[in-house]
């Protein structure tokens, strides 16, 4: 039996990977890289932007984001102040750079006031010389916090698309998953957005709560279509190991699957086409001339504690934490960083041809776009088959086909993209991600 057998007679859902190599697995590196090294030799011109704002006003039991609840709103000057000094060194270190797009998330930005809001954009614009009001801009919100005076203040600055977590319409279910929300003030946010001409509006759902049934899961749905949104997210949700639904694993991922199907089905028959296993878009929604929104791509400078940035060679942050106390830490020690210390990379993970050939293979197979031969090959100068021989088992396990050089999943491969991409991770990749997890 292959690998890739044993793993798909387990759980559908083993891994979400969002981005690859997880940054699980990046290691403090042995000595700092100068920014100006780092960038040596990249395409600059155009470059995605993210700034990471990790503050919410609560923590959700399913959250495993980099963001801390509840801060001072001196905590929350003092990292803005800290975020403002790395904006300037990486600016003076980067030196002319163009950029094509740009997301601000978190955490939840919308946790920041206006005027705050407004400084995180002067940043983005006034020094890192974003073209605001010119490229797509993303930000994430949460309904408890989404005023009228901070959806304003996103449209004056030029976001152009706007998450929100919605999870679920029933007050019971995100109460089962330890979210205090209330349904009017999420049609209350909800409403704020649909004012204003914002290109995208995507909501997030979770399926998989307790409680959820396929009924409750698709009224949620249904419910959501009177705003109706450009995009929508449909999250099967992870827990820790040894919870109740931990224990209960094959049952849960029987339900997991079932909602996902469902939810899937009715979203494919209700005008809306799957991008991957999680992204659905509306098929008459208009699409900005810029790519679909993925900021994992190579060619990102993340700016903010917890953020990631993306070159060929390497890719580097702060150091990564899930626990309440740890992140608070790391906060902390964000915040008593000399600015001299933001011109050079500290944390990371410096990937090999083998290993960028490998996530070029991983992220562009969980996306409708799949894998192009040609364009494969003309990047890296070997066939993707030699570089990755286990692709072959995809199509025979009816999980891949081929259309025209471009290995796409298929239906049944993408719903088990969290199967499919932990298949692909590098032996070193994994064994680094396995000793974070002992640690």
């Amino acid at each position: 039996m292959s690998r890739l057998q044993q793993l798909l007679a387990g759980s559908p859902y083993q891994q979400y990977l969002y981005g690859y190599p997880h940054k699980t697995a990046y290691r403090r590196l042995e000595q700092p890289r100068p920014l100006g090294q780092v960038w040596s030799g990249e395409d600059k011109a155009a470059l995605f932007l993210y700034v990471h704002v990790p503050f919410c006003e609560m923590r959700c039991g399913f959250c495993n984001l980099f963001t801390a609840a509840g801060p001072t709103a001196d905590g929350v000057t003092r990292y803005l102040d800290t975020l403002e000094r790395e904006v300037r060194a990486v600016k003076a270190a980067l030196g002319p750079a163009g950029f094509a797009r740009a997301a601000v998330g978190g955490g939840t930005p919308s946790f920041l006031e206006p005027r705050q809001l407004h400084r995180v954009f002067d940043l983005m614009g006034d020094v890192l010389g974003a073209p605001l009001g010119k490229i797509p801009i993303s930000v994430e919100l949460s309904p408890e916090t989404t005023t009228a005076e901070k959806v304003r203040v996103l449209r004056e600055r030029g976001a152009d698309r706007v998450s929100i977590g919605i999870q679920s319409f029933l007050d019971a279910e995100v109460a089962a998953v330890k979210r205090p929300q209330q349904r009017a003030d999420v049609e209350r946010a909800l409403d704020l957005l649909r004012a204003e001409p914002f290109g995208t509006l995507n909501l997030d759902f979770i399926y998989g709560i307790e409680g959820q049934t396929i009924g409750s899961f698709l009224q949620s749905l249904q419910r959501s279509q009177r705003w109706r949104p450009e995009e929508l997210y449909l999250y099967p949700l992870y827990v820790r190991p040894l919870t109740y639904l931990g224990k209960a694993a094959r049952a849960w991922d029987d339900l997991r699957l079932s909602l996902y199907r469902a939810g899937r089905d009715w979203l494919k028959s209700n005008g809306y086409r799957q991008i991957s296993m999680r992204m659905f878009r509306r098929v008459d929604a208009p699409f900005a001339a810029a790519p679909v929104y993925r900021c994992q791509e190579d060619g990102m400078v993340g700016v903010g504690v917890g953020a990631r940035s993306y070159t060929r060679g390497l890719h580097y942050s702060s150091e990564f934490a899930v626990g309440s106390r740890a992140v608070r830490g790391m906060i902390d020690s964000y915040c008593e960083r000399p600015a001299e210390s933001f011109t050079a990379a500290h944390h990371g993970f410096a990937l090999s041809a083998a290993e960028q050939q490998r996530r070029c293979a991983i992220l562009s197979l969980l996306s409708e776009e799949g894998l192009s031969r040609a364009t494969f090959l003309a990047r890296f100068g070997v066939p993707a088959d030699q570089a990755l021989p286990q692709l072959a088992e995809l199509i025979a396990h009816g999980l891949g086909r081929e259309e025209g050089g471009v290995l796409r999943l298929t239906e049944a491969g993408l719903e088990r993209s969290d199967v499919i991409g932990p298949w692909l991770h590098s032996d070193a990749v994994d064994a680094a991600m396995r000793q974070w997890e002992e640690q």
